[in-house]
């Protein structure tokens, strides 16, 4: 029997590896990506491409507006994109996204019988963001499986956090040894239409400064 997963995508050059590794691992990947209000369509675009390429079983855009709530540089224009980095949580952070996004992605998976999550979460270089954490994903299994049928049943779900503990270069040099064509994704905050990245914000330097320690080519396109 095949084993399901629910792979969240972003579009951006982590979830493009971990999707790839769930694939790797023999899981039929069920792909699920989130329009919440976000400053550009342009990774939503990149998701289905990586989606399509990587050949998951399904793919679906899930509509958020977390614009409504705003409190985010990356959901609300009256609040600029850092160039700088700062200390603390960055404004770029989104008010429990990741909770919201596991969530979605929880009930998904039960209605698919999958007992298993993949994130791209990232403790190294997660510019300060407080759901990217260990602890947090511990918490949220744990959750997870007080809180569902299949965890009430003895069909333990679990969170599946693969990048957690590697840097940029370690998740670049892992995604190309599995075949991931990072020209397909998009990690920048503030991208244009074509999904060319800034080249300043926090995101774009820590995609580059990855490429550059992992000594591989970027093929990252910019403005």
């Amino acid at each position: 029997m095949p084993h399901h997963a629910v792979v969240l995508i972003s579009g951006g050059l982590d979830s493009a590896t971990v999707l790839a590794i769930a694939q790797q691992e023999g899981f039929t990947c069920h792909a699920l990506s989130f329009d919440y209000g976000q400053r550009h369509r342009s990774e939503l675009l990149a998701a289905e491409k990586v989606a399509q390429r990587q050949g998951v079983q399904s793919h679906q855009i899930i509509a958020i507006d977390l614009r409504q709530f705003g409190g985010s540089a990356l959901t609300d224009d009256d609040i600029a994109v850092p160039i700088d980095s700062t200390e603390g949580i960055p404004v770029t952070y989104v008010p429990a996204r990741n909770t919201i996004f596991l969530s979605l992605g929880l009930a998904y998976a039960e209605t698919l019988d999958a007992h298993d999550i993949f994130i791209g979460v990232n403790a190294v270089d997660y510019s300060g963001y407080p759901d990217c954490r260990p602890e947090f994903i511990r918490a949220y299994e744990e959750m997870a499986n007080l809180a569902t049928r299949m965890g009430v049943e003895g069909q333990r779900i679990r969170i599946h956090t693969p990048l957690i503990d590697l840097t940029k270069a370690g998740i670049i040099q892992m995604g190309v040894e599995l075949g991931v064509d990072y020209a397909q994704t998009v990690s920048c905050y503030q991208a244009d239409s074509e999904g060319r990245g800034c080249g300043i914000c926090d995101s774009c330097r820590i995609r580059a400064e990855g490429f550059r320690a992992a000594r591989m080519d970027d093929p990252t396109c910019y403005k």
